[in-house]
């Protein structure tokens, strides 16, 4: 998601993830400044230091210099990501939400800051990146309850296989209506449709990078019934998998 080969006080980048939901590969990065995401719309789901954050449209998302981080899932993800070293002292991650007026202010803001450091006007780079901050309340805590973080951390894990709702209840200690209550309420979705989202994003990252038979994918994703997985897969992307795997390969 952010280039961390890229030297210097300030970048920022343009963010399309071109309408598809994409597959977090649970790789960790960190960047030797303070790392931004601002979203004009979409989702993305960012792990920091076993802490969750699920940001949508008119949300900022700041993470502290050298603070390994992952993007565990992403869609229709659109807006601005980057680093700069103005900001000190930032120990914790941060997520912040602007609303409405404010929020189209900061996206606007952002455009500029695009723009600028385009042609290398460093001047107003400064400038803006100093506007911005005076909106930034440092002490905002709004990472997901550790219920609803423990869940999606396992659901996305690379390594890890994808189970039944009542299995990650299970694995929380916690019953399936609880999880499943406390995850609508944090995210909006219920703990159904973020197993479908996780499934749909492995399926479409090993149909695309591996060689391995469908059938077997259907089980790495956890689902042993081969016609249900094409028709999930089917449903999700107007595609069958091996339709969408010809087509990735092309």
């Amino acid at each position: 998601m952010i280039d961390s080969s890229i030297k210097g006080p300030f970048f920022i980048r343009r963010m399309d993830s071109g309408g598809a939901v994409k597959a977090g590969d649970g790789a960790r990065e960190s960047l030797p400044m303070v790392g931004f995401i601002y979203l004009t719309s979409g989702e993305i789901l960012v792990e920091v230091d076993g802490r969750t954050f699920l940001c949508g449209p008119g949300h900022l998302m700041l993470i502290p210099e050298n603070r390994p981080f992952a993007i565990l899932h992403y869609s229709d993800a659109e807006g601005y990501k980057g680093g700069f070293r103005y900001l000190q002292f930032l120990g914790e991650p941060l997520q912040q939400a602007f609303w409405f007026d404010e929020a189209v202010f900061v996206g606007e803001l952002f455009n500029m800051l695009a723009v600028s450091f385009s042609r290398n006007d460093l001047g107003f780079v400064e400038k803006g990146v100093e506007l911005l901050l005076t909106r930034v309340k440092t002490s905002a805590e709004t990472h997901l309850p550790d219920v609803v973080s423990s869940f999606l951390d396992g659901l996305f894990a690379k390594d890890k296989t994808i189970m039944s709702a009542s299995d990650y209840a299970a694995e929380g200690s916690v019953s399936l209506n609880y999880l499943n209550r406390m995850v609508k309420k944090s995210t909006g979705r219920p703990v159904s449709a973020w197993i479908d989202i996780a499934r749909l994003n492995r399926a479409k990252r090993l149909l695309a990078e591996s060689s391995a038979p469908v059938i077997d994918i259907a089980s790495a994703v956890g689902i042993l019934d081969q016609a249900y997985f094409a028709r999930f897969f089917r449903k999700h992307t107007g595609m069958t998998p091996s339709a969408y795997r010809k087509t990735m390969h092309e």
